[in-house]
C-alpha cells in the first residue's frame, strides 16, 4: 500500500468516517503502520480524537493493542484513558 492511502486512512480514522476506513482496511492498508512523517498509529490517533467507534473497529480489524504511537509517546490503552473512551479503556484494559 502506499504512504498516501496511509495517511487518507490515517486521516479517515481521525475524522470518524467509519466507512472510509473500512474501504482502507479492505483494500489492504496496514492497520499498524506507523508513518514515518506522521510518527502515529491510526488507533492512537483515533483515540485522541475521541472517536470512539472507530478505535474499536480498528482493534475488530487486528490493530495491535500494545503498539506504542511514537509521535504520542503512549499506547492504545494510555491514550484511551487520557482521552476518557471508557469502552476502549474497558476492551485493552
Amino acid at each position: 500500500m502506499s504512504h498516501g492511502d496511509y495517511k487518507a486512512f490515517f486521516a479517515a480514522a481521525c475524522a470518524g468516517d467509519l466507512d472510509l476506513v473500512e474501504h482502507h482496511l479492505d483494500a489492504g492498508v496496514d492497520v499498524d503502520f506507523v508513518h514515518p512523517e506522521l510518527q502515529s498509529t491510526a488507533l492512537v490517533g483515533a483515540i485522541e480524537e475521541r472517536r470512539e467507534d472507530v478505535a474499536l473497529l480498528l482493534l475488530d480489524r487486528g490493530a495491535s493493542p500494545t503498539l506504542r504511537s511514537p509521535l504520542e509517546g503512549m499506547t492504545p490503552l494510555e491514550a484511551a484513558r487520557a482521552a476518557g473512551l471508557d469502552r476502549v479503556v474497558d476492551r485493552l484494559g
